[in-house]
């Protein structure tokens, strides 16, 4: 009796593993097809060279590369123009913020000043109103700022990555601090008693710790600032400053002459960049995610 209950209870937990794994398998497949739809209906539209958004096959029968064609080479839209000012506002906006971020976070976390706390409330109530909220005062500011300032004023990119430092110092702030507050402190108390200085510790001990951290943000400062379209839209009045989100709205802003299929081949290109960040900064995610970042 004994063996036989034991081996009814092993086939009952092979069965019971088996229908784990295969629910599993079935939401992550749905959550792929999910995901991969839209990619996969704008690649249709891409190929269709009529500039229709209707589509009746992956591959409609009179596809061609003429969408991609077009982008490329039509000097009315200047689309390789449009990915590399993309390109540098948001490079140029995510160096800045994880640097300025980690300095900040790291005075919060490890020093104690006189208004350590009301700074930092007042930081998390400035992030409660969205940037939208204030576009009218921001356009303002830059308008007065370019006055004297032109590369920091309206339709440039320096004011561009002013307002988006703006909107994005507050909660990494407060998130890069809640990393370094579980860095131990008995770290910076060793190396005090080294003989090292605040810069040494934040830059030799501290810093190399929350690199996962910096990763994270700096992916998504990077997302956030490459696909934004309203403060750009704004913000930028020159075609040639426009970013690559504001420049395919142009294939599409006319109500008699929409173009889908530029619109959807630009759209796929300009995916290419965030993509090759991605395979790029991988394995530091995987590795600074799942290892720990101290060890005792």
């Amino acid at each position: 009796m004994s063996s036989a209950t034991s081996t009814s209870r092993f086939r009952s937990m092979r069965a019971q593993k088996r229908i784990n794994i295969l629910w599993r398998l079935v939401v992550a497949v749905l959550a792929i097809l999910f995901a991969l739809l839209p990619v996969v209906y704008i690649f249709s539209v891409s190929l269709n060279p009529t500039s229709s958004l209707v589509v009746t096959s992956l591959i409609p029968e009179n596809a061609s590369l003429v969408n991609y064609k077009s982008i490329l080479t039509d000097s009315q839209f200047p689309y390789l123009l449009w990915i590399w000012n993309s390109l540098k506002v948001s490079l140029i906006t995510s160096v800045l913020v994880v640097g300025l971020t980690s300095l900040a976070a790291y005075s919060f976390s490890r020093f104690r000043f006189r208004g350590r706390q009301g700074i930092l409330r007042s930081i998390l109530l400035a992030q409660v109103f969205p940037n939208i909220l204030a576009i009218v005062a921001l356009f303002l500011i830059l308008r007065q700022i370019g006055v004297y300032y032109p590369s920091f004023g309206l339709n440039s990119h320096g004011g561009l990555i002013l307002i988006y430092l703006g909107g994005a110092m507050g909660f990494n702030t407060w998130l890069m601090k809640g990393f370094f507050d579980t860095v131990p402190r008995e770290l910076d108390e060793a190396a005090y008693i080294d003989g090292a200085s605040s810069w040494y510790t934040f830059s030799r001990v501290i810093f190399p710790l929350v690199r996962p951290i910096l990763v994270v943000i700096f992916i998504l400062t990077f997302i956030g600032t490459y696909g934004d379209f309203l403060l750009a839209r704004v913000m930028l009045t020159d075609k040639y400053q426009y970013t690559l989100a504001v420049g395919l709205s142009l294939f599409i802003g006319s109500d008699f002459s929409q173009r889908w299929g530029p619109f959807a081949a630009g759209a796929l290109l300009g995916a290419i960049p965030t993509l090759v960040l991605f395979y790029i900064v991988q394995e530091s995610l995987q590795s600074g995610l799942t290892s720990g970042a101290v060890k005792g």
